[in-house]
């Protein structure tokens, strides 16, 4: 049995509805379908999401919204024209007027997108609609109650074979409309493949899979076959972004694979995802990613090995100024806190002020306009000399490595360079591993 979910891009228009019918219907196995709101149909259209929450920011403020609400309508009704649906729209536009009226949630108008995309992709493929609400619960402080959900979908589907559920959105224990983040269909997607038992989860969107590197700064990169969560979650902290992050632990948990499709391509196998890789790794490098904007902390203080408390005192720090650590290379008498920049700088002068006074330093220094990139791949562990090769990799180019970080699986080697040098680093490392 396959959970489905399809991605603003998927469905942004009519001829996307089409494609998007005719891979549901291929397999009997989908049985159950998540889409998200309308996406932006070229590079200058606006996203149904986006437009929702300008109406509820125009109602907020006393502005006139009923406009920006007649061009959502509008972009429905076009695609019930085109996908050849008689639909009315009008109860369901009205509701929300209503509620924009009275001053309704933020949360309850940006899940109208998929809400209103739901019931008409239902519409189109005679499936049951099952409203979201009905199955997805958060506690009154918003907080997403996963066995809740998980019996809620159970019992609710245990007797519609075939549904649509929109994506993105749930209700708290009074009833109220609660989202995810941006992005959440993802979540969604995931967990309903968990609470139904699928045997896979789908995640159709418009690229065929992960490619082993950025194709902005490797154009022909290859394209990765099977990766395991392990991997994909390393690879998505670094700037993989074609999965949601907390939709991977649903069907990690349940030992569900995810499969990572493309609605405009639906021949191509995709990249499957998987809790355990079924293949030998043919690199041992998977993937690489990296981002810039971070900055590096230097601390120095002879003996501070021996001082008790000295590493908390120096996190505590940056904690009481709301920044968290995102690397910790450590020696004998030197310590490196690694934080984004973004965070740091607002609060620069008043945190090197707190080190001095509360951890009192030989040396402290600020090093500025880094870039992490993360190598990652489980057949690192079998492969000696790994690092070695990344390192040359770099040092050949005449670039130096700031920074270096290893996790105890193996599964990842992190390297800083600066911003400048990202671009031509991962090169290196792409040539080294995967082109030879």
């Amino acid at each position: 049995m396959i959970v489905a979910k399809f991605g603003g891009s998927s469905l942004a228009d009519g001829n996307q509805f089409k494609k998007v019918k005719n891979i549901i219907l291929a397999l009997s196995e989908r049985k159950y379908i998540i889409p998200s709101a309308p996406g932006k149909r070229d590079p200058k259209d606006d996203k149904v999401t986006d437009l929702l929450y300008a109406c509820h920011d125009a109602a907020k403020a006393g502005r006139a919204f009923k406009h920006i609400l007649g061009r959502i309508r509008e972009r429905y009704e076009e695609i019930a024209e085109e996908i050849g649906v008689t639909f009315d729209f009008g109860p369901d536009f009205d509701a929300i007027a209503q509620e924009l009226a009275k001053g309704t949630t933020r949360d309850y108008i940006a899940s109208r997108g998929e809400f209103l995309n739901g019931k008409l992709l239902a519409a189109y493929l005679d499936f049951p609609f099952v409203d979201a609400a009905q199955v997805i619960r958060f506690d009154n402080n918003g907080h997403f109650l996963e066995e809740e959900s998980n019996r809620l979908i159970s019992s609710v589907l245990a007797d519609i074979p075939r549904a649509v559920i929109p994506g993105f959105y749930g209700a708290d224990e009074t009833g109220a409309i609660r989202t995810f983040t941006r992005g959440g269909s993802d979540i969604t997607g995931s967990i309903i493949a968990r609470g139904t038992k699928a045997d896979i989860y789908e995640n159709w969107t418009d690229v065929s899979g992960i490619m082993m590197a950025d194709p902005r700064i490797i154009p022909d990169a290859l394209h990765i076959s099977e990766i395991t969560y392990r991997e994909l979650r390393e690879l998505s902290y670094m700037g993989f972004s074609v999965l949601h992050d907390e939709a991977v632990f649903p069907v990690r948990r349940a030992g569900i694979p995810t499969n990572l499709r493309n609605t405009n391509d639906p021949k191509h196998p995709g990249t499957m995802i998987v809790a355990t890789a079924q293949s030998d790794a043919s690199h041992p490098v998977t993937g690489i990613a990296g981002r810039k904007g971070f900055c590096a902390v230097a601390l120095e203080k002879d003996m501070m090995n021996q001082e008790l408390g000295f590493g908390r005192r120096v996190l505590q720090v940056f904690e009481d100024y709301g920044v968290s650590f995102e690397l910790l290379p450590t020696g004998i008498d030197t310590m490196t806190v690694i934080v984004e920049s973004a965070k740091l700088m607002p609060h620069l002068d008043e945190v090197l002020e707190r080190l001095h006074q509360d951890v009192h330093p030989d040396q402290l220094a600020v090093h500025d306009h880094l870039a992490i990139i993360a190598t990652v791949g489980r057949g690192m562990v079998r492969n000696f000399g790994t690092a070695a090769r990344l390192f040359t990799a770099i040092s050949q180019q005449g670039i130096s490595i700031r920074t270096i970080d290893q996790g105890s699986s193996e599964l990842n080697i992190l390297v800083g360079v600066d911003e400048a040098d990202f671009e031509n680093a991962v090169r290196a490392i792409y040539d080294t591993f995967i082109r030879t």
